[in-house]
């Protein structure tokens, strides 16, 4: 396996690879492993190179142990399985190239035809799979399968030797060089006759087949305009197309496309033209090539480059006697939206350049030169013969001018003007001759009876109709109250209040159908107004099983007018407060009526327990914590703090706890025993006492009823909240030093204030 490695290091021909064996470097040879796996020469192909190229035997022994040295070491490149048989392909010399052809495919060049060597999904790779080709001519390597079957049964796989002879067992050779499939059939099984008489005869019983089994590489030059020149091994079944696409295709910036030679024995043995397989698939000069086979790319002669509106823009390459017509079909013709009335040329003279126009007659004639530039508009955005029609009328829409001349047979075109048609005034939006805008006025009804002449219509004209519904504002009625479904409707004439209440849903539970009164809004007559109403209103009654009375049908309800359902005057929802804790019925209560107070609802959920603990009692109204002093209210009833209840107010009365919480900013946060001696300053000593950060003169108290106190200071004295039971004791932080304290020169500036002050009071006191 060692020995692959040698295809790529003795055939290089760049400097890196010509170095001696000892010169190369650990990685070098790894690197080399790699590509060269993948080469499918044999070992004696491989020696004949290195000794074309001048390397001794010396050379490739040292090769051989470097090689075996590093395939023992840990830091061995992963092979990959060696192909065998007729796999053994050109996909060595396809690797050689594969990063130039990375940088083709990001060029992404505009040249016609660049695509085609520079696709990563194309790469000519010739097929292997397929049945021997019967003019493929053999030639030295190739490997010969020879089956023997019937009567007598063998299996030969013998290779073509340099002379082009194949060994035979117990026969002598036979020359089979540059002979078909079919030929050397013939003389090999000519030549087995003498070991099996009557081969391949009818009724003989024996029979042979020769099929090819490896095959031979061949060595192709690359020469004149193309991305890599040089000499590549392909294999035999390799085609012109295949060669060109190893050597990454014609240069797109000189190479010609459609000049490419192919010499064989310096003879020229056929042209090919790219755009024949590029325009019409025809592959018939993309003929197999054979060894030493020389592919040369001419420099291209006249290019021209399309531009704009063709469906393919590209520069193409023009041969003698091609006319442009011939280029706009190599870039498939125009575009749906191209002008074809001309094309625009961009000429290069002798001095400078030129614009030619070319007129659509002229085209298929026209001649093109090097360098030209064609363009190709697109149409105008506008239309030659466009009316437009929209709002009240059956059909509306774009139509065509010459099938509809004037306005009545734009009409009838559009099948008839709706109903809803507002006949007073249509428009015909108009464009002058400079572009500005033009509004005429029409009377359709005038028009319609043949009052008026018709109107002739011109190119762009826009016909708007209006309908009665466009030219109002949308008309409703609002209904509001004690309905199922109050919302806005859509008016309709000759509307009731009771079909209004029909369409909302009817009544809802506690409406009264005695009390109904309409908004309406106030338009022409206001002499019977009072001055400073804006609105007119109207009180109603209805039966209350909606059935039709003369009442309602006498009034008639006016677009936009807003009716207002009362409800009962003493019908509520049911309204409900929630009492919890030390009571023998807590739950939820409804509210009897809308002067209940707290300590009604205590009373209706059995009074208190003797556990209760009447200062830990919590009052939430909405959310909030409000502070209630239950045992004041009990004992005064008529006192303010006898709340009225409320939806949905909460009231807890808890149990008494023998517990005070001290929290913040002492040593050792604690909760403590309640004991009625102690002070809030011995709480508080009796978790450690105040930290450095404590804010001792803002120490407040919560209370269990979410009461809060702060310590008070008078003259220097602090004085801290009374103690209770299930009390939290907060000692703040005290803030940073620069808020709580002036600045050094605030100190110097008071304490000059000071000075002055004292000096001044001692001056009077002299005085007097």
């Amino acid at each position: 396996m060692g020995l692959f490695i040698l295809f790529h290091l003795f055939t290089s021909t760049t400097p890196a690879f010509a170095q001696k064996v000892s010169e190369l470097t650990d990685e070098q040879v790894r690197q080399f492993v790699g590509q060269a796996k993948n080469s499918g020469l044999s070992e004696t192909q491989i020696e004949q190179v290195a000794a074309s190229r001048g390397y001794t035997p010396t050379d490739v022994k040292k090769m051989r142990e470097r090689i075996n040295a590093l395939e023992r070491t840990p830091a061995q490149t992963p092979s990959m399985p060696a192909q065998v048989g007729r796999e053994q392909s050109d996909k060595a010399a396809l690797s050689t190239v594969s990063a130039s052809r990375e940088d083709t495919v990001r060029r992404q060049s505009p040249v016609f035809g660049t695509s085609l060597f520079s696709s990563a999904n194309l790469t000519f790779e010739p097929n292997l799979r397929i049945p021997t080709p019967r003019n493929y001519q053999i030639g030295p390597e190739d490997e010969l399968i020879i089956d023997v079957y019937g009567n007598a049964q063998q299996n030969y796989r013998v290779k073509v030797s340099p002379e082009g002879a194949i060994k035979l067992e117990n026969l002598s050779p036979v020359y089979v060089n540059g002979l078909t499939i079919e030929q050397a059939e013939q003389r090999i099984v000519g030549r087995l006759r003498q070991v099996y008489s009557g081969l391949n005869a009818k009724g003989s019983g024996v029979f042979a087949t020769i099929s090819l089994g490896s095959i031979r590489s061949i060595k192709v030059t690359l020469l004149g305009q193309v991305v890599q020149p040089g000499t590549y091994t392909l294999s035999s079944l390799a085609t012109v197309f295949n060669a060109l696409y190893v050597a990454g295709g014609p240069d797109p910036d000189r190479g010609s496309f459609r000049d490419i030679r192919v010499y064989r024995g310096n003879r020229l043995i056929r042209t090919l033209d790219v755009y024949d397989f590029l325009l019409r698939a025809d592959q018939k000069d993309n003929i197999r090539l054979q060894d030493q086979d020389i592919v040369f790319v001419n420099h291209y002669d006249t290019r021209i480059e399309l531009t704009g509106e063709v469906k393919q823009p590209a520069i193409y390459e023009v041969r003698s006697g091609e006319l442009l017509k011939n280029v706009l079909a190599f870039a498939g013709g125009l575009t749906d939206k191209a002008y074809a009335a001309s094309m625009t040329l961009h000429r290069n003279t002798a001095k400078e350049r030129q614009i030619v126009t070319i007129p659509s007659a002229d085209i298929p004639s026209f001649v093109p030169q090097r360098g030209d530039v064609y363009s190709v508009g697109a149409i105008l955005n506008r239309y030659e013969n466009r009316v437009t029609i929209s709002g009240a009328v059956f059909r509306p829409g774009v139509y065509a001018l010459q099938n509809s001349p004037t306005l009545r047979q734009l009409l009838a075109t559009a099948e008839g003007l709706r109903e809803d048609a507002f006949l007073n005034r249509a428009t015909i939006r108009r464009l002058r001759d400079n572009l500005d805008p033009e509004l005429i006025a029409v009377d359709l009804g005038k028009l319609m009876r043949g009052e008026i002449n018709d109107i002739s219509l011109q190119r762009e004209d826009v016909v708007s109709v209006a309908s009665y519904g466009e030219l109002r504002e949308r008309r409703t009625v609002r209904i509001h109250g004690a309905v199922n479904k109050p919302n806005v409707f859509d008016y309709a004439d000759s509307m009731s209040v009771a079909s209004l209440i029909i369409l909302a849903g009817g009544f809802s539970d506690g409406a009264t159908s005695t009390r109904i009164e309409i908004a309406r809004r106030v338009r022409k007559d206001t002499s019977d107004l009072p001055g400073n109403q804006s609105i007119r209103l109207f009180q109603f009654e209805l039966n209350d099983q909606l059935k039709l009375t003369e009442a309602d049908a006498r009034f008639v309800l006016f677009p936009f007018d807003e009716v207002f359902v009362r409800t009962l005057p003493r019908y509520e929802f049911q309204k409900s407060v929630t009492i919890t804790g030390e009571i023998p019925y807590p739950g939820q209560y409804p509210i009897r009526d809308k002067s209940e107070r707290i300590t009604e609802l205590i009373a209706r959920a059995g009074g208190l327990r003797p556990e209760a603990y009447l200062k830990a009692t919590r009052f939430v109204r909405n959310g909030e914590l409000i502070s209630v002093d239950i045992q004041e209210i009990i004992n005064r009833p008529s006192d303010t703090g006898n709340l009225l209840l409320l939806k949905g107010d909460s009231i807890h009365i808890p149990r008494k706890t023998e517990l005070v919480r001290i929290r913040g900013e002492v040593l050792n946060p604690a909760v403590i025993d309640f004991n009625q001696s102690r002070s809030i300053k011995s709480y508080i000593s009796g978790s450690g006492g105040f930290t450095s950060k404590a804010f001792r003169k803002k120490v407040y108290v919560v209370y269990a009823n979410g009461n809060v106190k702060r310590t008070k200071e008078f003259l220097g004295l602090r004085f801290y909240p009374n103690p209770e039971p299930g009390m939290d004791i907060m000692v703040p932080v005290r803030p940073p030093r620069s808020e709580s304290k002036l600045s050094a020169p605030e100190r110097v500036a008071v304490m000059t204030g000071i000075t002055s002050l004292a000096a001044v009071v001692l001056t009077i006191i002299r005085l007097f």
